[in-house]
């Protein structure tokens, strides 16, 4: 890794970057906590294959791989304005359909088509430079949103506090630094002694394998816990608020995130503890009223059947690996953003988001 990605690195865990000799690389997050290896790419195919294999995962670190994979496959087309122009449509709708649920990606992809509309009047090779900028400023920007929101949320997590997180949704699922973990940075940097309680995050045990590493390296006090164990522990009083991310929040404050969100949401109402979405505003989907709406995955039943090469569930039997669900806004406390909190989430406080300057 070059040393000023080195740099990046250690600053805030940032789980992919742009080589400028032609590549994009990202920490292949299916190998860890045990190896950490990176992994180059140099075609727009080999990054959306890697999104959908979950090399990279997390809605904003599935937006700058996006932007990243656009840029890249702008790189090969051809030079004349309206074959340059017909492959970057074919470009851009193969990454829009990579993963269905996590509206970054949507996003970053609408925001290079822009501009390619832009910049394509100066010529193909200033369409390429601007392409590329876009996708770093999309990076960039990510890791400046994630800090923001750490600034902002810390002020939610009161000192001792005993935090429940669900899956990963801190740096290696965004450009860097976290969202809902980066709300438990911004509380730690404060000067706030916090504990993690990191959901497993079954099937894919985002949080027992990515979570749990990320805080452990970063110096956080965390301890993993199987996913059934959540409701013992709020009962015992040993949970003070739970912090999680998003995929996608619709115009009226509902929430898809990872599948066991929606039954950590209902605990966490039951024992009258806060619920606190935290996401950029990229995250929030305007033109998607409500949470019914939102595309669901379902990903491979060799993700339940199976845990790397040993087989769990007997051949045959059917399986339902459905990756996300949707909590209703009832549930949720607040949505904290780059700008502000949305509370209690309703689409007028969501708006208010939308019509405030950056802190």
């Amino acid at each position: 890794m070059p040393e000023d990605k080195q740099k990046l690195w250690r600053e805030v865990l940032s789980p992919l970057y742009w080589d400028e000799a032609g590549k994009v690389v990202m920490l292949d997050q299916r190998l860890l906590p045990t190896r950490e290896v990176w992994q180059s790419y140099t075609t727009t195919e080999e990054v959306v294959e890697a999104i959908r294999e979950m090399v990279i995962r997390g809605a904003p670190a599935i937006g700058c791989a996006a932007a990243m994979a656009v840029a890249l496959g702008a790189r090969s087309l051809p030079d004349e304005p309206a074959a340059f122009r017909e492959g970057f449509v074919r470009i851009c709708a193969l990454v829009a359909g990579a993963r269905p649920t996590a509206v970054n990606l949507k996003w970053a992809v609408g925001r290079q088509r822009r501009v390619l509309e832009q910049t394509i009047g100066g010529g193909v090779a200033a369409a390429r430079a601007a392409l590329e900028e876009s996708a770093l400023a999309i990076w960039h920007e990510d890791i400046g949103f994630c800090r923001a929101i750490g600034k902002v949320g810390a002020e939610l997590i009161p000192d001792g506090a005993r935090v429940l997180t669900h899956c990963n949704a801190g740096a290696l699922a965004t450009g860097g630094y976290g969202t809902a973990l980066g709300v438990i940075r911004g509380a730690v940097e404060s000067g706030k002694r916090v504990r993690v309680y990191a959901d497993e995050t079954r099937p894919f045990l985002q949080g027992a394998r990515l979570t749990a590493w990320e805080l452990a390296r970063s110096g956080i006090d965390v301890t993993v816990i199987p996913d059934n164990t959540a409701g013992a522990l709020m009962q015992r009083g040993e949970i003070d608020c739970v912090v999680v991310g998003s995929d996608r929040i619709a115009r009226n404050g509902d929430v898809a995130n990872k599948i066991g969100t929606y039954t950590v949401a209902v605990l966490a109402r039951q024992h009258k503890l806060p619920f606190y979405v935290a996401a950029p505003r990229s995250t929030i989907d305007l033109a998607m009223p409500d949470g019914k709406g939102i595309p669901i995955e379902e990903r491979p039943a060799r993700e339940v059947t199976h845990v790397g090469e040993t087989q769990l569930v007997p051949e045959g039997v059917k399986v339902r690996n459905i990756a996300f669900d949707v909590t209703p806004r009832e549930l949720v406390t607040a949505i904290v953003t780059e700008v502000g909190i949305a509370r209690p989430p309703s689409e007028s406080t969501i708006q208010r988001l939308f019509d405030t300057t950056l802190v």
